[in-house]
């Protein structure tokens, strides 16, 4: 076993190559973090981010729900819990989630990736990985494995911190911080490269640019804000359950649009099965025509970072402590 100095070292090593080579995003440190620290603390995220085990029964992982070919999506309408508890909401992609201000799809609360981890982990509305009241089993499952004892030691070590909830879940934070998508054909038009775009996509993204960027702004597409697309309010109250104002029902925040022709079907509730189906239920759009449909689609198209798809530093880990998982 390499001790932790060297190991810490090491580790940052690797993560400097693998940002050099656009394998992973740059690691932004918490402040006062060494680059060795961070990269052990991503290392340990992302070992969480794909365990079952933060489930009550084993059987949900945070990437049963998010995957990196759907862009860290879903590919349901909602997805049930643990327990077979019925979903609820449409399960957002995690592109670039590290820069965003709001987190959910209508909870503005929501603003800090370490305290979003309780949503699916501890949440009743809905039960998703059901562990609310057993985080202390949760510690005893994973202090029980001498390698993830290693893992939160050298992730936390002025910290002298064993497996628990709270330390996982800041380091489950400290992995989708590298989730950085920003090499899709878009970006690439954007710097200068004029064939990253077909004209067809071209034609939609001036289109775009006229009648979507209005909420759908900035580079991740999103003005983090919340709106109501259409007349209908719908069952879901949205906004509305957390300010109690009338006015907010059926509002809810703006997607990211960041690999979004991976991350179907569409809308808060996952009822757009496909990009035009979405398209269509904004009302300014109720009766787009198929050349319109066909521009929009095209641009939308262009923001699939493959990449990002297949990025294996954002992959299901192979090994842990120099061991095979």
């Amino acid at each position: 076993m390499i001790k932790s100095p060297c190991r810490q070292a090491l580790l940052a090593s690797l993560g400097a190559l693998a940002v050099a080579l656009g394998l992973a995003g740059p690691l932004r440190s918490e402040e006062g973090v060494s680059p060795g620290v961070q990269a052990a603390r991503v290392a340990l995220g992302r070992r969480l981010f794909y365990d079952a085990d933060l489930s009550i029964n084993g059987t949900m992982a945070c990437a049963t729900c998010h995957e990196q070919r759907r862009g860290f999506g879903d590919g349901n309408a909602t997805h049930p819990g643990a327990r077979d508890d019925p979903g609820r909401r449409n399960v957002p992609g995690l592109a670039n989630v590290g820069d965003f201000a709001r987190l959910t799809w209508a909870d503005p609360r929501q603003t800090s990736l370490e305290g979003q981890v309780d949503v699916p982990m501890l949440g009743h509305h809905p039960v998703e990985m059901a562990m609310d009241g057993h985080t202390d089993a949760l510690a005893e499952r994973l202090g029980a494995q001498p390698c993830y004892v290693t893992m939160f030691r050298e992730a936390f070590p002025d910290e002298a911190a064993r497996p628990d909830y709270a330390h996982a879940a800041r380091a489950i934070a400290a992995f989708e911080r590298t989730l950085v998508s920003r090499s899709a054909p878009w970006d690439r038009w954007r710097s200068g490269e004029s064939g990253a775009l077909a004209p067809l996509a071209r034609a939609g993204a001036a289109r775009f640019a006229r009648d979507c960027a209005s909420c759908h702004s900035g580079v991740d597409l999103t003005d983090q804000d919340y709106h109501r697309i259409t007349a209908q309010d719908g069952a879901d109250a949205g906004l509305m359950e957390v300010t109690g104002r009338a006015e907010d029902r059926a509002r809810f925040r703006t997607p990211s649009l960041r690999n979004v022709a991976v991350t179907a079907p569409y809308l808060h509730d996952g009822s757009a099965p496909d990009l035009a189906s979405a398209i269509r239920a904004h009302a300014a759009f109720a009766d787009a025509d198929a050349v319109s449909l066909g521009q929009l689609s095209a641009f939308l198209g262009s923001l699939t970072d493959h990449a990002f798809l297949t990025n294996p530093a954002f992959a299901l880990p192979m090994e842990a402590c120099g061991k095979p998982l």
